[in-house]
């Protein structure tokens, strides 16, 4: 088995939990490659050499033969592995460093079950959408892909921006708010969520429209079906806008029309036998519990 371990900044608490990544893996006969820049902090934050057989320090030198991807941090940081997923398919393992997380659901008091289930093979493979933007001008060129959402929005604290949208060529509504979020239901718990919108059930074929501070309380959170193509026409006292991919941002203007539908591809993730969404849920958003106890 050969596994890519990519990861950023952890907390010390979270040392013993590296050593035991690797102790485990290297247990096991693992080939182990590294992102090149978390090597670099493991080294120097932790004095620790780990036994590897190479690194890779971007999308364009990441092995094609690689059987899964351990993303060892937050949120965050699965969504930075979504490029290494998308050009090899391979299925990615989120480990948490800190809290919970809905992506990066095995916290470190699981780390050497899990891997255990892994390396015998007791998981599945769950597919997640993407959705994807279109622009004339190319915006964010190869990389106009989001796994959570994408989110149209004021740059400054000038006035609300008028955001038209449209479905298949047909109206929908013409948005007065501070932005509009388009979310998947992988994202529907994160930005989205936040803003008040409704809880997506991966899997369902479905996306989420979720107004940012809308004028009129009236407009609430819309779900449609991912077959639908949507297009955005935004204007506003400013003469520029922000877009956001997941983490990545660029500014457009109004002459700019915004294209979203459901990409061609999906990611794959690892669910190990003894977790679903719903435990997830359950666990970060403390469901069930009652502090009496």
């Amino acid at each position: 088995m050969k596994i890519a371990i990519f990861g950023q900044t952890f907390d010390d608490s979270f040392s013993d939990a590296i050593y035991k990544i690797f102790e485990k893996l290297n247990k096991n006969k693992v080939t182990i490659i590294v992102y090149d820049e978390f090597l670099k902090y493991i080294r120097e934050h932790l004095f620790f050499e780990p036994k590897i057989s190479e690194v890779f320090d971007s999308v364009d030198n990441f092995p094609r033969n690689v059987d899964l991807i351990f993303s060892i941090g937050g949120d965050g940081t699965f969504l930075k592995c979504v490029s290494y997923a998308k050009i090899s398919q391979t299925p990615i393992v989120g480990i948490n460093s800190g809290r919970l997380g809905f992506l990066a659901y095995i916290s470190k008091e699981e780390i050497s079950d899990a891997i255990d289930n892994i390396i015998k093979k007791n998981y599945s493979i769950e597919q997640r959408t993407l959705i994807e933007l279109i622009t004339d001008n190319r915006l964010f060129a190869e990389q106009n892909y989001a796994l959570n959402e994408i989110t149209v929005q004021k740059r400054d604290s000038s006035a609300m921006i008028s955001v038209d949208v449209y479905m298949n060529d047909e109206l929908l509504n013409k948005y007065w708010a501070d932005g509009l979020i388009i979310a998947t239901p992988t994202g529907s718990t994160a930005y989205s969520l936040s803003a008040g919108g409704p809880i997506i059930v991966p899997g369902s074929g479905n996306l989420v429209i979720t107004p940012l501070a809308p004028h009129n309380l009236t407009v609430r959170p819309i779900v449609l079906s991912d077959d639908n193509i949507l297009k955005l026409k935004v204007t506003g006292r400013s003469q520029s806008f922000m877009v956001a991919l997941d983490f990545r941002t660029e500014v457009f203007d109004q002459n700019t029309v915004l294209t979203v539908k459901k990409a061609s591809f999906t990611i794959n993730m690892i669910k190990l036998k003894n977790s679903n969404f719903f435990t997830t849920l359950r666990n970060k958003l403390m469901w069930g519990l009652d502090k009496r106890n």
